[in-house]
């Protein structure tokens, strides 16, 4: 299972107080390993800004940098579970439906 945090270095204006993309990334991946132990969750940090993005990343980059989503910004399989800042519960239910089960 892939979940990509996208952000950049810079805090977005809106979010002076809460921790960084990659923050939430260390943080997030830190957090699911112990919710679900033995199963493979990688955490991907992707900086918006990076010139080299393509495809679906690239896409999403550009929607951050024009206001359309906050960041840092929680995609897993496509779909954005959590923007600004994000919640733990909204992100383990949606790994839920795709199958995790908690502590096994």
């Amino acid at each position: 299972m892939n979940i990509e945090v996208y952000g950049a270095e810079v805090l977005c204006p809106s979010c002076v107080n809460m921790p960084s993309s990659k923050e939430t990334q260390e943080w997030l991946s830190a957090a699911l390993s112990r919710k679900y132990p033995n199963q493979f969750i990688e955490v991907s940090y992707i900086d918006i800004h990076n010139p080299d993005l393509e495809g679906e990343k690239k896409e999403i980059a550009e929607k951050i940098q024009n206001d359309e989503y906050f960041y840092p910004l929680v995609v897993i399989n496509g779909n954005v579970v959590g923007e600004g800042n994000p919640r733990l519960k909204t992100i383990c239910e949606e790994l839920e439906k795709l199958g995790l089960v908690k502590g096994a």
